[in-house]
């Protein structure tokens, strides 16, 4: 059984197509610390390259954390490109800006600025000045807009024995939550039925996701979670991750993924705050309740940037720097939301 999107493939543009089409090597790079949805974005449109008798290069700034490694052809990144090849396409997924990608951008600069490039991402925070950036802020993942680039460049969602569809439907796990957040809409239900229609495994890949974690990551969420705070009368909620947990614990840094998702699960916060220590920065990720202050407010305020309730941004202090300035700019939300 195979479910039609057709009535949803007007929102490709027609430039993504002809870039994916007429593309002999393209670079396809991802976010620097990356997910599901812009490591899943990326194979896909690795595979649609090479559908269309191209080849693909996939470079990410970081190496791919382990929780990851189920996917098909995750092997392929590399941390720098090959500058010997002639490639004639970047491709930048899930990106809400280019300074996203990490160093890997800065090491490469020369190549990465002469390329003709195709931005794909679904950060309302991307400005999409680019003339070659496809920017969809009501896809719930930027793999949902992936799964309709392949509609509409007519690759079979079941190609390369389901690691395409296994690919885009993690992405859209990732980012919905398994479906349980609010950007999960009827058109990223159509694109999860046509993924789950072609073979997708939507269970394991949900088990694995939020459902699977090393001794080390609970170790570590245990930590963190034990000094939590609050603020504002219990509006705001917040903890921090400090390097010396990641050593006292034998966790790595992708582990603190999901942290501020349990910490948004407080019955009370309006905010919910997570404050990663990073060399001499700090990395803030944020999570807001639906009819709240908007996450990329705050986030913005530091030059970050994500989604409406969900955000992040790095800020170039120390985080008992950091984190004074932030709660403050975060009580000033709430307080200027609720009037």
């Amino acid at each position: 059984m195979s479910v039609d999107l057709t009535v949803h493939l007007d929102a490709v543009p027609e430039r993504a197509v002809e870039a994916i089409r007429g593309a002999r090597r393209a670079l396809i790079a991802t976010h620097e610390n990356p997910d599901a949805d812009t490591i899943g974005a990326a194979l896909a449109v690795g595979h649609l390259v090479a559908h269309h008798g191209g080849r693909a290069a996939l470079v990410c700034s970081d190496p791919i954390p382990p929780l990851y490694a189920f996917l098909p052809g995750v092997e392929r990144f590399r941390t720098d490109p090959d500058e010997r090849q002639a490639y004639d396409l970047l491709v930048v997924c899930d990106c809400g800006t280019l300074e996203r990608i990490g160093p890997v951008r800065d090491r490469h600069r020369s190549l990465f600025d002469r390329l003709p490039r195709l931005v794909i991402d679904h950060h309302l925070s991307n400005d999409g000045s680019g003339a070659g950036d496809w920017i969809d802020p009501a896809a719930a993942a930027t793999c949902e807009m992936v799964t309709l680039l392949a509609a509409r460049l007519g690759v079979p969602l079941d190609a390369a024995d389901g690691a395409l569809a296994t690919a885009l439907m993690a992405g859209i796990v990732m980012d919905t939550a398994t479906f349980a957040h609010p950007n999960a809409t009827p058109r990223t239900l159509a694109v999860s039925a046509a993924l789950v229609a072609a073979g997708a495994p939507l269970s394991d890949i949900s088990r694995r996701l939020y459902r699977t974690k090393p001794d080390a990551q609970l170790r570590l969420f245990g930590r963190v979670l034990d000094r939590l705070e609050t603020a504002l009368d219990g509006k705001i909620i917040w903890s921090t991750i400090l390097e010396a947990d990641l050593a006292a614990t034998g966790a790595d840094p992708a582990h603190s993924e999901g942290l501020v998702d349990l910490l948004a699960q407080s019955e009370r916060a309006e905010i919910a705050i997570i404050f990663k220590e990073t060399g001499g920065a700090t990395r803030i990720s944020v999570r807001t309740k639906a009819g709240g202050v908007d996450a990329t407010a705050l986030t913005g305020r530091f030059g970050g940037g994500g989604h409406v309730r969900a955000a992040g941004a790095t800020i170039a202090l120390p985080v008992t720097e950091a984190r004074p300035v932030v709660l403050a700019e975060a009580e000033r939300l709430i307080v200027t939301t609720a009037r």
